[in-house]
């Protein structure tokens, strides 16, 4: 079983910057790519950035490019995604996930997901 814990949310600024922090434990846990999503009150869930085991190559979705990294620190099997210049649509739960990580970030494709953490992005 492989189990996925998210931190980091919290509120901001528009303009603010958060860095979110997966922590992935189980057996398995190597052998997935994984995904950030979010979700807005009343939005479907959408994909964020995700990051491949192979090589560490990233997808981003075209909302945030530019202002997400995600991140993969295989020592301590956390992956981080770091939000800059954050914007009131930002604004959701977001998730992490373990799956593939192919050309779109789409959650179909995950199999194992987190509890979620609470980001607000407000004056």
């Amino acid at each position: 079983q492989l189990q996925l814990v998210e931190s980091g949310g919290g509120s901001v600024q528009p303009g603010g910057s958060l860095r979110l922090s997966c922590a992935a434990s189980g057996l398995t846990a190597d052998n997935y790519d994984i995904g950030w999503f979010r979700q807005a009150p009343g939005k479907e869930r959408e994909g964020v950035s995700c990051i491949r085991r192979r090589d560490d190559s990233t997808v981003h979705a075209n909302a945030v490019k530019g202002r997400f990294t995600i991140s993969r620190d295989n020592a301590n099997n956390t992956v981080s995604l770091r939000m800059n210049s954050l914007k009131a649509e930002d604004t959701g739960v977001y998730y992490c996930a373990a799956g593939v990580c192919s050309g779109y970030v789409l959650p179909f494709e995950y199999e194992y997901w987190g509890q979620g953490t609470q980001v607000t992005v407000s004056s």
